[in-house]
């Protein structure tokens, strides 16, 4: 549950979680401090890890390695603490709309089942940053109503795929 965040499957997924960590941490370190960065990223590494054994739970040949729950979690977290920030490594693309972006792409991620890449553990990780974030910092609700809202889609997405076996 917690040693597969990490282990990567090449160093380009090593060097792709890096770098989106290093985009987004800072926002989460400046906001809400040191010790809530490391709940938020040990705690999204542990809910992508159980969603993945809820999803995956009979399929005995599903395998899954990457922190890429862990930094999920932190780029749902820096979104909704800060929704102005931008990415400038990929463009100057709206953290936001990398956030979702990828999030959707998870599932073409997750009906592929092509690679080792934990995939379902993107999802649960964004939704352990997504509580975590909200638990700690509630007025999100009154001054970031949209994009908590919005960061919810692609939750709600998972939700009915699962729900209507289209995953």
């Amino acid at each position: 549950m917690i040693t597969s965040g990490f282990l990567h499957l090449d160093i380009m997924h090593l060097a792709f979680n890096m770098i989106t960590l290093f985009f987004f941490a800072p926002y989460v370190i400046a906001i809400i401090g040191n010790i809530y960065f490391l709940y938020v990223y040990f705690g999204s590494m542990i809910a992508g890890s159980l969603l993945t054994l809820y999803l995956h739970k009979d399929d005995y040949s599903y395998r899954a390695i990457g922190a890429s729950g862990a930094v999920m979690g932190i780029i749902y977290s820096s979104i909704l603490l800060d929704i102005n920030q931008q990415m400038y490594f990929y463009g100057f693309i709206p953290g936001y709309i990398f956030g979702i972006g990828y999030l959707l792409y998870s599932i073409y991620g997750m009906k592929a089942k092509s690679d080792n890449i934990g995939h379902t553990a993107h999802f649960g990780g964004a939704i352990g940053g997504y509580v975590i974030t909200l638990i700690k910092e509630p007025s999100l609700f009154r001054t970031n109503l949209e994009m908590v809202g919005l960061l919810m889609i692609p939750m709600l997405v998972l939700i009915y795929m699962h729900k209507t076996n289209k995953l």
